[in-house]
């Protein structure tokens, strides 16, 4: 018995070991999202104040009929400047239409980030308390999800888009969606 009470911080620290081992073998950026395959949620999110009222903001009724790209950014943010010529040239060049939540951002901050930076985005809501992005999962900023014609969430991907994103997951899986 007093054997087994020795054995007893060993296994323990072995156990432990193994749980350290298996998580470290998961990407961090892959983080489940319960909306997967299920409709964006329902929200209304005026545009930024001083944006064109033309632009008007953005709701759910705007993620129909065709696939998009919502893209959740932040004047703030580093990382969603880095990502913000991937959005751009995903928006001009290569044909899809990408949609922006501004997350918990000062409305002169963004625009100002966006008249700098330039405006690829068809339309963009301001959320301003970030309730909208509590709706959609979101953990922080960048978070892009693509959204099939029926308003379904069809991938999410956590942290700044990159090239490589775009042309080995969002890129095929546009395609794809656009035959289907």
């Amino acid at each position: 018995m007093r054997r087994l009470l020795y054995l007893l911080p060993f296994l323990l620290f072995i156990g432990v070991g193994i749980a350290f081992y298996l998580g470290f073998q998961r990407d961090p950026r892959d983080i489940p999202s319960a909306l997967i395959d299920k409709p964006a949620p329902t929200f209304d999110l005026p545009p930024i104040q001083g944006q064109p009222a033309a632009t008007g903001g953005l709701s759910s009724a705007k993620l129909t009929g065709e696939v998009t790209l919502v893209n959740v950014f932040a004047s703030w943010c580093i990382p969603c400047k880095a990502e913000h010529p991937v959005i751009t040239r995903l928006s001009r060049e290569q044909g899809v239409m990408v949609f922006g939540i501004n997350y918990k951002d000062k409305p002169e901050d963004a625009l100002t980030w966006l008249s700098r930076n330039g405006n690829p985005y068809a339309a963009v809501g301001a959320d301003l308390d970030g309730r909208v992005s509590i709706d959609w999962g979101v953990y922080g900023v960048p978070e892009s999800y693509l959204i099939d014609r029926q308003g379904r969430i069809r991938f999410k991907h956590v942290g700044p888009l990159t090239p490589q994103v775009v042309e080995e997951q969002i890129l095929p899986m546009v395609k794809h969606l656009r035959q289907g």
